[in-house]
C-alpha cells in the first residue's frame, strides 16, 4: 500500500505529516549509504595509543603533488575519525600514512554475463520487431575502484596496519565516493580481517 493511500485512511493530516517526512528521511538515508568491500592486514599492537600521523609521499607521488594533496585531503576525515590527529608543523609524527588510489575500466559485453538471455537483466529490454535486446549499446563500460592506507611506525619503519577498499560501478567515481571509501577503509581500525568483507558506511 502506498504511503499516500494509508495516510488517506489515517485521515489525520498530523500523522500524515510526520509519516511522510519519515519516509522520506528513509528514502534520502538509503540514497547516502553504500557498501564497500575492505580488507585488512597488520598487527596494531594492544598497549599502543593512536597518536599522531603525517602522511609520507613515494616518489612518484612526489611528482604530482597536487594531484596527492587532493587525495590526502579525502584520506584525512578517515583517519581522524579512527583517532589519529595531524602532527603539527615541526613535529615528529607516531606514524607515517601512505596513501594511493586507482580506478581501471573494464567494457563489457551483455555475452559475459551468463544470465544475459534473462528478461530480469538490468538493461534487458523487448521489441515488438526485434525481439530481445540491450538498451545502451553491447558494449557497457565497469570501473573497479581501490583505495589503500598503509600506517608506519616512524622510528622503526615496521608497518603495523594496512587496508584496502574497492567498489565497482558505471562511473569513476567522484570525491564523496572516494572520501567514502577510506572512510570504510579505516572503519574496523584496529581489528583485521584479512577476508574480503562489506562495510557499510554513508556517503559524505
Amino acid at each position: 500500500m502506498r504511503a499516500m493511500d494509508v495516510c488517506r485512511r489515517l485521515g489525520r493530516p498530523a500523522v500524515m505529516l510526520g509519516l511522510l517526512a519519515t519516509l522520506g528521511l528513509g528514502g534520502c538515508a538509503a540514497f547516502n549509504t553504500m557498501n564497500v568491500e575492505v580488507s585488512s592486514f597488520g598487527s596494531w599492537p594492544a598497549e599502543r595509543h593512536v597518536g599522531t600521523y603525517a602522511f609520507d609521499r613515494l616518489p612518484s607521488q612526489q611528482a604530482k603533488a597536487e594531484d596527492q594533496q587532493n587525495l590526502e585531503d579525502m584520506a584525512r576525515p578517515a583517519l581522524e575519525d579512527a583517532g589519529f590527529t595531524a602532527a603539527a608543523e615541526g613535529q615528529k609524527p607516531d606514524v607515517l600514512v601512505q596513501i594511493g588510489a586507482r580506478w581501471d575500466r573494464a567494457d563489457r559485453s551483455p555475452w559475459d554475463d551468463p544470465l544475459w538471455m534473462h528478461p530480469w537483466g538490468p538493461r534487458w529490454r523487448m521489441t515488438p520487431w526485434a525481439g530481445p535486446g540491450w538498451g545502451w549499446g553491447y558494449y557497457q563500460p565497469e570501473y573497479t575502484r581501490e583505495v589503500a592506507v598503509l600506517i608506519r611506525d616512524r622510528e622503526s619503519g615496521a608497518a603495523l596496519y594496512e587496508s584496502r577498499a574497492s567498489t565497482n560501478g558505471s562511473t569513476t567515481g567522484g570525491r564523496s565516493l572516494f572520501e567514502a571509501m577510506f572512510l570504510a577503509a579505516m572503519k574496523e581500525f584496529p581489528a583485521v580481517d584479512g577476508k574480503p568483507h562489506a562495510v557499510n558506511v554513508t556517503l559524505p
